[in-house]
């Protein structure tokens, strides 16, 4: 293709500009279509939702922050921010100190997860200010059980992620690849560069946590988690319940040919994105539904 065959792209006028980039994209084949972007993913946005699109990341946000500190018993730090809703947690739980852990690598990742998360929620509710939603009602007791219970085909009953650290890991695994999908899916909806930017930077951090949690259960898959199933069999069922109400966007410890997957990604080695929708289904433990699960009331905010 000669130089002849380009549209030109530099002009006075960014319109045009635009227009006659997306042009010579058309022309290499570096479109959309070639790298498998649904068309929802891949249209711009109609309008500036950049506030609805951060409150819903400052949910899922609350309820990892949540999850983690409740371990580390720093729980209470997260009520004193986005309001007095309920945070439900196992009755057993020394929300003052957190759960017993026995292996110290584990505890370490905690403390630095929780810790992690904890800065999410403050920089999210800080940027959105006024507009910040409110933290919802939390639920890290009945939802877990519902969920070891759904993804092990009732086999599992009474899970509770703060028993263990083995345990600790499972429940872990539930959020941290979700996490990752959702911001990827909704980075084609911010509009602002610097926004972008940071979600971009949150994205690589979950993803992080993603990967250890991943390796600390690799590394176990072998051993019998619950009700006479391994490790890498309740984490392989973890994953095809989330992939069937979430889009088929998940991967368990290894792939069909048996290689260990740390770091979950599609054909191409890019991480998988998931539309909002396709995450509620998995945070409220139902497709379609308008809350339950980990957010009993829903989510805060306009995308619920």
């Amino acid at each position: 293709m000669s130089d002849s065959n380009l549209p030109a792209v530099v002009t006075s006028d960014p319109a045009l500009n635009r227009r006659a980039a997306l042009g010579l994209l058309g022309k290499v084949g570096l479109g959309a279509a070639a790298f498998g972007l649904s068309g929802v993913a891949s249209a711009a946005p109609a309008k500036n939702i950049d506030a609805d699109v951060l409150n819903f990341a400052l949910n899922l946000e609350y309820l990892e922050a949540a999850f983690y500190l409740a371990a580390v018993g720093r729980v209470n730090e997260l009520r004193r921010i986005g309001g007095g809703a309920e945070i439900r947690l196992p009755a057993g739980l020394d929300q003052s100190r957190g759960m017993t852990f026995k292996d110290s690598a584990v505890q370490a990742l905690a403390r630095d997860i929780a810790e992690d998360e904890l800065q999410h929620v403050k920089f999210l509710y800080g940027a959105l200010g006024k507009a910040a939603a409110p933290r919802p009602v939390l639920d890290l007791n009945g939802a877990f059980r519902a969920a070891g219970q759904a993804a092990s085909g009732g086999k599992i009953t009474g899970f509770n992620p703060y028993l263990n650290d083995l345990f600790f890991l499972h429940g872990a695994f539930i959020f941290e690849d979700v996490g990752v999908t959702a911001y990827n899916g909704a980075a084609t909806l911010i509009t602002n560069p610097a926004y972008l930017q940071a979600a971009a930077g949150i994205l690589a951090v979950e993803a992080y946590h993603g990967g250890a949690i991943r390796t600390m259960l690799y590394q176990q898959r072998q051993v019998t988690a619950a009700a006479g199933l391994y490790v890498g069999q309740v984490v392989q069922a973890i994953s095809n319940l989330r992939g069937k109400v979430g889009g088929m966007k998940d991967m368990g410890l290894t792939d069909s040919r048996g290689m260990a997957v740390f770091a979950p990604a599609d054909s191409n080695g890019v991480a998988y994105p998931r539309s909002t929708r396709e995450v509620l289904n998995i945070v409220y433990l139902a497709p379609g539904a308008a809350k339950g699960g980990f957010y009993p009331n829903g989510l805060n905010g306009t995308i619920k």
